[in-house]
């Protein structure tokens, strides 16, 4: 098992080395065939997206690789396979399947929404249940992972959201944006690269690796908080979504070579969780949130400590007003040490550093005796 996730591995830097500005895109393919899902690539022509896909499979041996353009013109027989003439003299109808769809171990289907309502209906089970009915048989597919390219994004009404949401890993893929990288490409090719080559065994072992890869509560926990970030913006993709990433992220932690699925990895959640394009922001600026909102949070509470200092160490005219101001400081201060004590909890359960909250929390604890003190030293003088 190492040394085909070492094989997964060099064919990540190979894929790299050849497509630019694809880094989150080739970790994310790994990933999905690693854990049997689908992905999806979203952006227009020109952008890679069939040439990436076909060069990641083409790395994996003793597998049948299976590809086709859709059109509003295609056929089930072009997918599925011609009728069995055979069959028919025997009163069955079925399909002659080789070298098509239900014998493919990896599919790339470009431009995969043009299909028409008879392929929609049968890609559905053969993605979701890996099964296909081949007139009164029920085959089971070898199928690890399909991609699929689009240029848009189906509409929320659309027939074809059943089939959208097969895809559990969905990018968005533009044209190259750095100039440098740009230059590069139009000097590179995809021809003459060392080409790692893993074999379908070696592929199925690494997805058993996978699966026993831990996932601690603390990490199911921040999920949860992503979630709940999300709702209160009016995203909400379904459980079933959720459910299905956690099988993802075990996958990339088992990529990067860890045991354990760690929090860095949740950042893999932004290209799982969105319907549509425009709410990846809010989803990344959710997930950033969850993961490391814990400091801003310490920070804000600081500055607010801070502005307390300011108004209960301002002069005052009197010995009652000052008691005032004293009680008043002390009780947000106290208030403000216990929201910050909640963030040393939480860190330390999730194993984080507290090195930086606790400094933070020194700091409010000084400003409070520092308050005390002076308060103390003001009411002497009024006496």
């Amino acid at each position: 098992m190492e040394r085909a996730l070492k094989k997964l591995q060099n064919i990540r830097e190979e894929l790299r080395s050849i497509f630019y500005e694809r880094e989150h895109v080739i970790d994310g393919a790994i990933s999905a065939l690693l854990s049997g899902a689908h992905v999806l690539l979203i952006g227009p022509p020109g952008t890679a997206k069939s040439l990436l896909a076909h060069e990641l499979c083409a790395r994996i041996t003793g597998t049948n690789y299976f590809q086709w353009l859709l059109t509003k013109f295609t056929t089930p027989e072009e997918l599925f396979g011609a009728v069995s003439l055979k069959g028919l003299e025997n009163d069955e109808y079925r399909r002659v399947t080789a070298g098509k769809l239900p014998e493919a171990h990896i599919a790339f289907l470009d431009e995969v929404f043009k299909s028409s309502s008879s392929i929609l209906n049968t890609l559905l089970t053969v993605m979701n249940e890996r099964v296909y009915f081949n007139g009164p048989e029920r085959v089971e597919v070898p199928l690890v992972s399909m991609v699929g390219a689009s240029n848009e994004v189906p509409s929320e009404e659309d027939e074809l959201e059943a089939l959208y949401d097969r895809f559990l890993v969905r990018y968005v893929v533009d044209y190259i944006r750095e100039d440098f990288r740009f230059l590069k490409m139009m000097q590179s090719g995809v021809e003459g690269a060392p080409k790692t080559t893993i074999t379908l065994d070696e592929l199925m072992s690494c997805q058993s690796g996978a699966k026993g890869v831990e996932m601690s509560p603390q990490i199911l926990k921040l999920i949860a908080r992503i979630r709940k970030g999300l709702a209160k913006k009016g995203i909400r993709p379904s459980d079933r979504r959720y459910k299905q990433c956690v099988l993802l992220l075990k996958a990339r932690a088992f990529l990067e070579g860890r045991k354990t699925v760690e929090e860095d990895d949740l950042a893999m959640l932004q290209n799982v969780l969105w319907r549509a394009p425009d709410e990846r922001p809010e989803i990344e600026a959710v997930i950033y949130e969850a993961l490391h909102g814990y400091k801003d949070r310490c920070r804000e509470l600081l500055i607010q400590a801070k502005e307390i200092e300011s108004y209960a160490m301002r002069p005052w005219d009197n010995d009652e007003m000052l008691v005032k101001a004293n009680i008043e400081a002390q009780t947000k201060i106290k208030v403000i040490l216990s929201k910050v004590d909640t963030l040393v909890a939480d860190c330390r359960e999730r194993g984080k550093s507290t090195d930086e909250i606790v400094g933070i929390k020194n700091e409010i604890e000084g400003i409070k005796k520092g308050i005390q003190d002076k308060i103390l030293s003001q009411g002497e003088a009024f006496s």
